[in-house]
This record gives structure tokens, sequence and C-alpha cells, in this order.
């Protein structure tokens, strides 16, 4: 008999292997020596061995996942226990049972990496309907649909929940897209028939503008071409395609109606600068009337200035204003100077002003004997504040005599 550390051979060659339930066969080798014997079964131990540390290897590294991990441990041990091997098989077992630990860590490692995902996942759909929801409220037709996009590729990027909620999560994600497509859809409609609207009106405008353009009547023109820009202006854009080209004969008929107006104002400048020159030697006389010394030679050498001033003619439209108004300046002096005679001759004002002096200067003689009545009496505080009456009273009646003295 040959014997080894983990089994033996009988003298009829049967291998036996040694567990920890006894010894029991696991084959013969009749065609070798008993040594070649255990050395054939020993070589299968070796092999299990190698596939046992291998599993242990992707089962502690975590290369699978503890589902699969769970039946390749199945797997081997099936081939371990009552396997026809020589060699430490309660060990393998031992190890491979071992793994069961492991693996229930990993599951459950796993459960909670799970959890953990559905709960990032939920957070994360919830932010995305938000967020398509506040699209759909708004008005950002531009960039909206683009955002929407954006979402929908997010959406996409994470997991499942579970059913209930991914479909209740989806329905509004969903609705928020429908409702946002309808309304933009809707504004562009919109916007389209507006600009077909202002087209319209865009052409009616540019065919009487250059119904204008050739019109001399340069005032009334003039102010309907104001007219037209600010309908041109409210109508809003007409169709891109048509727009700029509408513009173009508005803008066009404007400036021929303009340049030959601005043309005509020049040549009428010039015709009137010589006007111009005789009314600035007319400003010179005028402005020397100033300040009115003798009112009635005023008055009649201004009469003269004004008359000789209607026959000078028109001026340049550039020295106009203040041509004008250098001689209504002298105008309103003379006038000023008038008014202010008049001021003072007036008989009505004259007895006023004299009434006021009377009634003052009796106040004052009456306040003068109430104070000296309280000297009198030893009474200083009254005597004090009559003093401070008095003195109120007697400024009152030296403006009164100045005023008085002006219409005398």
């Amino acid at each position: 008999m040959t014997s080894h550390e983990w089994g033996r051979v009988d003298d009829e060659g049967t291998v036996f292997v040694r567990t920890a339930d006894g010894e029991r066969a696991v084959g013969s080798y009749p065609a070798g020596t008993p040594q070649e014997a255990l050395a054939f079964f020993t070589e299968r131990y070796d092999g299990l061995a190698f596939e046992v540390e291998l599993t242990e290897q992707r089962v502690r590294g975590g290369v699978v996942g503890p589902d699969e991990a769970a039946a390749a441990v199945a797997r081997v041990r099936g081939q371990v226990d009552g396997a026809n091997a020589v060699g430490d098989l309660d060990g393998l077992l031992r190890r491979l049972d071992a793994l069961g630990e492991v693996i229930a860590t990993q599951r459950e490692a796993k459960r909670a990496e799970k959890a953990r995902a559905q709960t990032e996942a939920r957070t994360g759909k919830e932010e995305i309907v938000a967020a398509a929801e506040q699209i759909a409220a708004g008005n950002d037709w531009r960039h909206g649909a683009n955002r929407l996009r954006e979402l929908l590729e997010r959406w996409k990027a994470l997991p499942r929940l579970d059913r209930p909620t991914d479909d209740a999560l989806w329905k509004r994600f969903s609705g928020a897209r429908t409702a946002y497509t309808k309304a933009r859809k809707a504004h562009f409609a919109e916007q389209d028939t507006k600009r077909e609207g202002a087209r319209v009106v865009k052409e009616r405008l540019a065919a009487e503008a250059e119904s204008l353009a050739g019109s001399t009547d340069w005032g009334p023109t003039s102010g309907r071409y104001r007219d037209l820009m600010r309908d041109w202006k409210a109508a809003g854009p007409a169709p891109r395609d048509v727009d700029e080209a509408l513009w173009r004969r508005f803008r066009g008929a404007q400036d021929q109606f303009f340049g030959a107006r601005d043309a005509a104002n020049r040549a009428q400048d010039e015709e009137f600068a010589a006007n111009a020159e005789v009314k600035e030697a007319l400003l010179v006389e005028a402005e020397a009337l100033v300040p009115v010394t003798d009112l009635d030679a005023a008055k009649r050498a201004f009469r003269d200035l004004a008359d000789r001033w209607d026959e000078a003619g028109k001026v340049p439209r550039d020295r106009m204003k203040e041509l004008e108004g250098r001689f209504r300046a002298v105008e309103s002096a003379i006038r000023g100077a008038e008014d202010s005679q008049w001021s003072r001759s007036d008989p009505e004002k004259s007895a006023r002003a004299g009434d006021l002096v009377a009634k003052l200067e009796a106040a004052i003689t009456g306040l003068e004997a109430e104070q000296e009545q309280a000297r009198a009496a030893g009474d200083e505080k009254k005597a004090e504040r009559l003093e401070s009456d008095l003195a109120s009273r007697r400024m009152f009646l030296d403006a009164a005599r100045r005023a008085s003295a002006d219409f005398s």
C-alpha cells in the first residue's frame, strides 16, 4: 500500500481520499504504479484548487456582481464536493463557504448603492420636471426648445425609478414639453399673422411715400412724411424677405423729397441773406432806444422801425430766431417802460398809498402814547414789547412813504 498526506492506494490499486467524514474511494489507476495513481488524482485536486483560487480573486475583487459571484461559487463547490481527487477537499469547501459572507456584504453594498442611485435619480428627475414646467410657463421662444432638448438628454441618462414614480414624473415632463411646443407654435403663428398685416400696411405707406416724393408743398408734405414714419414704426416688422425692400422704397422716397426741400431752402436762404443784413442794421437803431429815457420818442421811433422791419422781408431760417428775438426784446423793454409809467400815475393806487401812510402814522402815534403810559406806570416789559411793535410799524411807514412819493 502506498500512502499520501490526503490519501492512499491499496494493494488492489484503489485510490482513497481522506476527508472529515472519513475515507472514500475516488477511483483507480490500473495502468500505472501507485505513485502515478496518487499523482494523477493529486493533479485533479490542483486543478480544483486553481478554480477555487480564481473564484476567490474574482469575488473578493468585485469583478462580478453578487448574483454572478454566488452562481460561480455554487458551480465550483459542486465540482469540489465529492470530487474524485486527492487533497484537502474540506479546506477548499471552507474557502468557498467563506466567500458567502463576502458576497452578502457586497450584496448589501450594492443594495445601498442602488438605493442611493435611485434617490439621486429621483431628485434629478424632479429637478428636470420643475425646470421643464418653468420653461413651459414662460415665453422664451428662442432658447426654450433647446433647453427642453437638453433636459430630455439628461432624463435619458438617469436610471429608471420604480414604475409608478417614474411614469408620474415622465407624464409631468412630457406634458410640460407638449404645452411649451403648443404655445410656441401659437406664438409664431400669431407673429406670422402680424408680420403679414405689417407687410400690407408698409406696402401702402411706401406707395404713399413714393407718391409724395415729387411734391414742392414743403410744409404740409413734411408733416405728412412725419405721420408716415410714425405709422411705419407702429406697424411692426414685416416678413424678413420683404421688410428691407419696403424700407428701401420708403426711405428712398423720403430722401428724394427732403433732398429737394433742402436744396430749395438753401437757394431761398441765399436769396434772403441780403434781408438779414438790412434787419441787422435796423436792430442797431432799435437797440439804441434801450434803456428808455423818453417814452413817447421811443414809441414813435419803434413804430417806424417796425414798418421798415416788415418791409425788409424774410431772412434765412437759421437767422430767424436770433433776429426776431432781439427785435422783440426791444419791443418788450418799451412796453415795460410804458407799464411802469402808468402804474406811477394811477390815481387810485396813489390814493391807496396815501391812505396807508395816514393809517400807519395814526397807529404809531397811539402806540407811542401807550408806551409813555407804560413807562410812567413802571411797566418796562410792556414798554419793551411796544417798542418792538413800533419798530416794525415805522419800517412799514418808511416803505409806504416811498411808494406814495412814486405816485406824486
